[in-house]
């Protein structure tokens, strides 16, 4: 049993490895403050068009979104 608990040490270890990382990632993500690469406000969306969501199979064909 030597040899699987020696494999499970390693996969414990590389979980752990990664898994800090991903917070170092995550903590870096909050203080670098870079600015955003998306604009996350959408008028042209089809789903701002509503001033409510729309009943279920309400319309026979997709709606189709142009710009004015």
């Amino acid at each position: 049993y030597s040899s699987w608990n020696m494999i499970s040490s390693l996969g414990s270890y590389l979980s752990l490895i990664a898994l800090m990382i991903f917070i170092m990632m995550i903590l870096e993500a909050f203080v670098s403050k870079r600015i955003s690469m998306f604009n996350m406000s959408m008028p042209s969306s089809i789903e701002w068009q509503h001033p409510l969501p729309p009943a279920d199979h309400s319309y026979d064909d997709t709606p189709l979104l142009t710009n004015y």
